[in-house]
């Protein structure tokens, strides 16, 4: 895929948004000495080219009964199976990050559970019943910090 040709108030705007979602338009055009419009142009574009995939409010987890957050290495018996089991584990809500990786892990999840016993029944009930090679279960203790990638301008633009 190529990468969008972004200008300095792509950047700008994106730096803003990544900090805070959903900070006004009329705020950021402020900022970027422009109007409003064009904020609001500029984000539809960035929107329909994909740099912008959305935007979402982050829940805490355990606030809504979540405590366990854990990471799930998946071997697969046969990774002709992949776009399978994939399908299988988009119907469970608890994962909500699912990588095709390299390495020693076939795939690669993040999920919340509700307690351990909750992730112990998910693995058990959920998971071996897709017919995986196996699977090793990492238990985070805490989230220590979490941040967007740094917005940056690409290196053929002049900074």
């Amino acid at each position: 895929m190529a990468t969008p040709k972004l200008d300095d108030l792509d950047y700008k705007i994106l730096n803003m948004l990544s900090s805070d979602a959903r900070k006004p338009y009329l705020e950021i055009a402020r900022e970027c000495n422009v109007s409003g419009a064009a904020i609001h142009q500029r984000i539809q574009k960035l929107n329909s080219m994909g740099v912008i995939r959305g935007s979402i409010s982050l829940i805490d987890p355990v606030s809504v009964g979540y405590e366990t957050c854990a990471y799930v290495g998946i071997f697969l018996n046969d990774s002709s199976k992949f776009e399978s089991v994939v399908d299988h584990l988009r119907d469970l809500p608890e994962v909500v990050e699912c990588y095709y990786t390299t390495g020693k892990y076939d795939m690669f999840l993040k999920l919340y559970a509700q307690n351990n016993d909750h992730l112990l029944k998910l693995i058990h009930d959920k998971f071996l019943q897709l017919g995986l090679g196996r699977t090793e279960t990492l238990i985070t203790f805490k989230e220590v910090f979490k941040r967007q990638i740094p917005i940056k301008k690409h290196p053929e633009i002049k900074q």
